[in-house]
C-alpha cells in the first residue's frame, strides 16, 4: 500500500509539473476537438532542423474544389511553444472548411530576429508549392497568428524582403493579441529576441506598413495587459491612413490567453473570435477575387 501511495504521488507530482512547465499543451490535451476535421499529416518537413516540421488539419468531408489556406504562427514570447499544443485551434479553424497549416519555428536562445521570420517564410512557400497534397489551394493562404505568432504572420504580410514574389499568394492577415509597435524593447523576451539587431525600427510591423498591403483583421482583447489593444489600434490606423483594408475588433472582458482559448470547442462562447477568423479568411479568398 505504501509504494503504491508512493507511486501515485510522483505521478501527481510529474502531471502537476508537466501543467506547470506547458500548461497549453494540458489545455490542448483536455480540450475536446471539432469532429468535422481531422490531422491529416503530422511532423512534415518543410526545412532541415528539428524545429522545421508542421502539421496539416482538413475538414472531413470531402470538397469539390481546392480549399483555401490558413497558415497559423502560434505565440509564446518567440521562447516557447510547440505546433502539437495547438491541434484545438487548428481543428477548429480547419472545421469551418480550410486546410490549416500548424509549423513549429526556431525560438530563442537557438535563433534570434530575424531567423523565425525565416522560418515562418520557408513554411509559406511549403504551403504555397505542397498544399495541393492535402487538397488545400497554395495561391489563396490567409496568415493567422495569436500573440508573437501574430508579430510573425504580421512581418510576412507587411515586409516585402521577406517572401519576395511568393508574397502573391497572401489573400489576408489575421492578427490576434499581436505585439505590433512594442518599441523600447523593455522585457526580458523582446530583448532576448531583438535586442542585438543595429536597427531596431526595422523589427516592427508598424515600420513596414505601405500601400499594397493584403487584407488585415485585427483581433484583441480590451483587458489584455500583456500585449495592450494599443499596438492593433496603431496597426489599424497606419493601415487604413495607407489606403488598405483593414478591420479592428476589440472583445470586452477579454485577456491575452482568453483569445486563444476562445477557439476551443466549449470555450466559445467567451468571444466569437472562431467565427470572425473564418468569415474573414472565406471572404478573402473567394475564388475570382484579385489579390490586392
Amino acid at each position: 500500500m505504501k509504494r503504491l501511495l508512493l507511486a501515485l504521488f510522483a505521478a501527481l507530482i510529474v502531471a502537476a509539473m508537466a501543467v506547470m512547465l506547458d500548461p497549453l499543451r494540458s489545455f490542448n490535451a483536455l480540450m475536446p476537438k471539432d469532429s468535422a476535421s481531422r490531422r491529416v499529416a503530422e511532423g512534415v518537413a518543410y526545412g532541415p532542423g528539428p524545429r522545421h516540421r508542421l502539421d496539416v488539419y482538413a475538414p472531413r468531408s470531402a470538397a469539390a474544389g481546392k480549399r483555401p489556406v490558413i497558415l497559423f504562427f502560434y505565440g509564446g514570447s518567440w521562447n516557447s511553444g510547440r505546433r502539437q499544443s495547438y491541434a484545438f485551434a487548428g481543428r477548429a479553424l480547419a472545421a469551418r472548411g480550410f486546410v490549416v497549416i500548424v509549423p513549429d519555428y526556431r525560438l530563442v536562445p537557438e535563433a534570434a530576429y530575424p531567423d523565425f521570420l525565416r522560418d515562418c517564410a520557408a513554411a509559406l512557400r511549403w504551403a504555397r508549392r505542397h498544399s495541393s497534397d492535402y487538397g488545400g489551394d497554395g495561391e489563396r493562404i490567409v496568415l493567422a497568428g495569436h500573440s508573437a505568432g501574430a508579430y510573425n504572420a504580421a512581418m510576412l504580410a507587411l515586409d516585402p524582403s521577406l517572401l519576395g514574389p511568393d508574397r502573391a499568394a497572401i489573400r489576408g492577415f489575421a492578427g490576434l493579441a499581436g505585439p505590433f509597435d512594442f518599441l523600447p524593447l523593455d522585457d526580458d523576451s523582446t530583448i532576448a529576441a531583438f535586442g542585438a539587431w543595429p536597427r531596431p525600427a526595422e523589427t516592427q510591423p508598424v515600420s513596414h506598413v505601405a500601400a499594397g498591403a493584403p487584407p488585415v483583421l485585427l483581433l484583441h482583447g480590451a483587458d489584455d495587459v500583456r500585449v495592450k489593444p494599443r499596438n492593433s489600434r496603431k496597426l489599424a490606423g497606419l493601415l487604413e491612413a495607407a489606403g488598405g483594408k483593414v478591420r479592428l475588433k476589440l472583445y470586452p472582458r477579454l485577456g491575452h490567453v482568453g483569445i486563444l482559448t476562445a477557439l476551443a470547442l466549449p470555450l466559445r462562447g467567451q468571444a466569437p473570435v472562431l467565427d470572425d477568423v473564418a468569415a474573414f479568411a472565406r471572404e478573402v479568398t473567394e475564388p475570382g477575387r484579385a489579390r490586392r
